[in-house]
């Protein structure tokens, strides 16, 4: 018996040499992710290991941003009848992740001159607060989709990401408004 006993422990000593090694790799694997994970702004420690938990650091089982979003319950809905679009509630699906995704979008709003905080100002004029959180927590998810796959790092759009994206779209709205308060307005490109 006692014999028995040291071979079964003896090979479970073995075998659980093999596994610590692959889950070493694991470990490894998941602790760069994490690290990556960490440099989205409003996404601390602890949201991505929630990420990276419920997730996981491969992201080959889903084929777009899109499918994760949608996984995780933070894609819009898109229900309509008879041509006439419906409400557009999210789905309930994962609720940690969305709870830990939502409370990062809330700390993202805090970092001055980051393209999170400028899109929710954006959308929270036109839209209201909650859905404009759900829009940001979106897009954490989509930058923590490409972070994972593809093993780069955040780089951050700038908060005037938006006005330059329109630059024109904006000169013109402003000059419109300019000249319905009453004022003439001529516009000069600067040198700079």
């Amino acid at each position: 018996m006692t014999q028995t006993l040291h071979r079964n422990s003896t090979s479970f000593t073995r075998e659980g040499g093999i596994l610590h090694d692959d889950s070493g790799a694991l470990f490894t694997r998941s602790l760069t992710g994490l690290a990556r994970l960490d440099t989205i702004p409003g996404v601390a420690r602890r949201t991505a290991e929630v990420i990276a938990a419920e997730l996981g650091c491969d992201m080959s089982r889903f084929p777009t941003a899109g499918d994760a979003a949608s996984w995780a319950g933070l894609c819009p809905g898109n229900r309509e009848s008879a041509g006439k679009r419906l409400s557009g509630r999210t789905r309930h699906a994962n609720r940690s992740l969305r709870q830990a995704l939502v409370e990062s979008a809330r700390g993202a709003l805090r970092k001055r001159n980051s393209y999170l905080a400028a899109q929710y100002r954006r959308l929270a004029k036109r839209r209201g607060d909650k859905k404009a959180i759900v829009a940001v927590a979106h897009s954490i998810l989509v930058i923590a989709y490409h972070l994972l796959r593809d093993g780069t790092s955040y780089r951050e759009l700038g908060a005037d990401y938006f006005e330059r994206l329109n630059a024109d779209r904006l000169t013109r709205y402003h000059t419109k408004r300019l000249a319905a308060l009453g004022y003439a307005v001529t516009l000069t490109k600067c040198a700079a």
